[in-house]
């Protein structure tokens, strides 16, 4: 079975010829797969798998892209003075590999990601990189994907993007296959409120993240769950989040709750 797995390249040649290879990875495609069979029909959690990896990576990179356009430098520029099309290599392959653990198990999956994250990555990064640029983005990748889980700590730019990244795949559709299995929490209640994710330069703040709800039970996924990422993340300054009920009224999303 094949995923379709894109990003917007632009002028990123390393960004390309890495996702290509990452397409033709038949080993990392089938772990996607089985990551989804552990969450979503085994714990009934949401997509761990190819689309989910999809929306954060483009969504890591949409965020990237538009603090560097502000003049904000990545720490694989800073500290390594590598580039900015590097950085953009790190935030794509630490959102393609940071739920790879989950073929493990749901706790500390982040610490399994890692271990087969540093596998593959011997396999993608040869064909673009010397062996000392393997090493430095190997290892920037590696931190960011571990620290996408709120319990670990964030040293680099790069690393906070792929948290608050991560946490911003919530639209309602996405809520739908806990839901429908008859997972009836705040979570889950929460998150079909969230009806469009939208990611745009700001003025005031770099990065701001607009949030259109249906229902005001949309705030619990955005104050307890998005909040909690960009907290600690080191982005606080430069991200604003805009949160707004549309329509006249709110849409009702169950008849009746009981316990």
């Amino acid at each position: 079975m094949s995923y379709t797995f894109s990003v917007p390249f632009l002028e990123n040649k390393k960004l390309k010829r890495i996702v290509d290879s990452v397409k033709e990875d038949v080993e990392l495609q089938t772990f996607w797969r089985c990551a989804n069979v552990m969450a979503i029909s085994r714990m009934g959690y949401t997509d761990h798998g190819p689309t989910h990896v999809k929306i954060v990576a483009n969504s890591a990179l949409k965020i990237l892209r538009i603090l560097v356009k502000n003049g904000v430098v990545p720490n694989i520029v800073k500290d390594y003075n590598l580039t900015n099309e590097d950085a953009e290599v790190v935030v794509v392959l630490a959102s393609v590999f940071h739920d790879l653990g989950m073929i493990v198990t749901r706790e500390r999956h982040e610490e399994y990601s890692v271990m087969l994250a540093f596998h593959f990555m011997q396999r993608h990064l040869p064909t673009v990189y010397t062996e000392e640029e393997r090493a430095i983005v190997c290892s920037e990748v590696l931190h960011a994907l571990l620290s996408h889980h709120p319990q670990q700590k964030v040293l680099t730019l790069e690393a906070g993007i792929v948290r608050i990244a991560d946490a911003l795949d919530m639209e309602e559709g996405r809520a739908r296959i806990p839901f429908q299995a008859g997972k009836v929490d705040i979570h889950a209640v929460s998150a079909l409120s969230i009806e469009k994710v939208e990611i745009v330069e700001g003025t005031e703040k770099p990065v701001v993240i607009r949030i259109r709800m249906s229902n005001s039970a949309g705030i619990f996924q955005i104050d307890e769950l998005l909040k909690a990422r960009i907290v600690g993340s080191g982005l606080e300054k430069y991200v604003h989040v805009v949160a707004e009920i549309v329509g006249e009224k709110e849409r009702k999303i169950i008849e009746k709750f009981e316990i």
